[in-house]
């Protein structure tokens, strides 16, 4: 299993959600707040980033990543997204590659992605959620 998470609601209408390690977050569906489905998008791209950040600082150096920018086609009648694309622009201006070293770059981030990123494989797949509801009264 992963890590334990969960999340209750405000007095304001909003939600926090909590890991037992004590990461946090706060979304809803008001002005200023990430969605649900925002947080969607937002495990894929930070996966992504996370899964590309070696081969990019390697190449780079430290300290240097991609800008990963996601969106979703939302499918209204299911409720449901239907596919995303994931765009990921590493800004190497100021490295100074030639054409076969980019590529190389481009290759490798490619390759960590498709390898590391659970997020991915998790929306590539049928993923079943078993839910169990309890009333406590």
């Amino acid at each position: 299993m992963g890590k334990r998470l969960w999340v209750e609601r405000n007095k304001d209408g909003s939600w926090d959600a909590f890991g037992e390690d004590g990461a946090h977050i706060k979304f809803g569906k008001g002005r200023g707040q990430f969605t649900p489905g925002d947080l969607m998008k937002i495990a894929l791209a930070g996966c992504a980033a996370l899964s590309s950040q070696f081969a990019v600082e390697h190449t780079l150096g430290e300290g240097k990543g991609a800008k990963i920018v996601v969106d979703g086609t939302y499918d209204a009648d299911n409720d449901a997204y239907i596919g995303f694309d994931e765009q990921v622009v590493i800004d190497a201006t100021d490295a100074g590659l030639s054409d076969e070293d980019a590529a190389k770059l481009k290759e490798r981030v490619t390759r960590h992605i498709d390898k590391g990123c659970t997020v991915k494989h998790t929306y590539v797949e049928k993923t079943p959620v078993r839910m169990d509801v309890t009333i406590k009264h």
